[in-house]
């Protein structure tokens, strides 16, 4: 396999799930994958600061972490809470050398049907956090997630609505996510990735196929690259075309992969990314 298609791949800790934290940096170093996303939980119980050095010595840089955000609460103690761990996981993506720290908004607060209000807290919530991120040296990348998930997840459903929010700040400071399993639906991806791309705001890009039917529990639907409905390659056109060079991370939850080798799931990707992203 050429490894040079390989370069830019970044393994997203969550693809690959069944592997402890030294796993990861041992499997990612075998296979010949020089970066990976990582997660917020698994980070906390391995400790930050041992995962910086683990990754460090393994010669691994982090691309992103995941998640802060929900960022939607209309309760006064539960928002000055999610600030609070929002500023937490900046700091733990400082500490990670990571510059990005990606946010999902959060959903509709219970009884609530205010999508629009919902999306202006996020927006004073930015207004707060950027700052704070810019000092320590990490950009806040807004990611929308597909439609069915705007009820409870992330009332932010399009790149458009993301790029709103984004602009309102430097562009070194909040940017956006193109993640392909959110996005491949929207005829207007196209357009709203060249006018993130124009303001210098795309943080990340990601990639996981879109599977059907969804199984029971949608969030774990993500299908490996190439079984499902995702052009990988047309996207990725239109990203770099935008002007991004960075990093592109296969991020996929599934339960299928997850009860398999994780070394054996690798190889695939890697095959897989080559195959339908290159």
């Amino acid at each position: 396999m050429n490894e040079e298609h390989l370069a830019r791949l970044s393994l997203n800790q969550e693809t690959i799930k069944q592997w402890s934290l030294p796993e990861l940096a041992e499997g990612c170093v075998k296979a010949g994958i020089g970066q990976v996303g990582l997660w917020r939980a698994p980070v906390q119980a391995y400790g930050v600061e041992r995962t910086a050095r683990l990754l460090s010595d393994a010669g691994l840089t982090v691309t992103s972490l995941c998640r802060g955000g929900f960022l939607t609460a209309l309760d006064p103690a539960e928002r000055a809470a999610a600030l609070d761990d929002n500023r937490r996981a900046i700091d733990e993506a400082a500490a990670l050398s990571t510059d990005t720290l990606v946010l999902v908004s959060g959903g509709l607060p219970p009884g609530s049907r205010d999508l629009y209000g919902a999306r202006e807290r996020v927006a004073d919530a930015l207004a707060e956090l950027a700052p704070y991120a810019a000092r320590r040296g990490v950009r806040l990348a807004i990611e929308p997630l597909h439609p069915m998930f705007a009820s409870d997840r992330c009332v932010v459903s399009t790149l458009a609505q993301a790029l709103d929010l984004a602009e309102r700040f430097p562009a070194e400071q909040v940017g956006v996510v193109v993640d392909t399993y959110h996005v491949w639906w929207d005829d207007r991806a196209p357009a709203q990735i060249a006018r993130a791309g124009a303001g210098g705001r795309i943080h990340s890009f990601q990639l996981a196929d879109w599977i059907t039917p969804l199984p029971a529990g949608v969030l774990l639907g993500r299908g490996q690259l190439g079984d499902g409905s995702v052009d990988f390659r047309a996207l990725r056109a239109e990203v770099e075309a935008a002007g991004f060079d960075g990093p592109i991370e296969v991020e996929i939850f599934n339960e299928m992969l997850w009860a398999r080798d994780g070394a054996e799931v690798l190889a695939e990707v890697a095959q897989r990314f080559v195959q339908h992203a290159c």
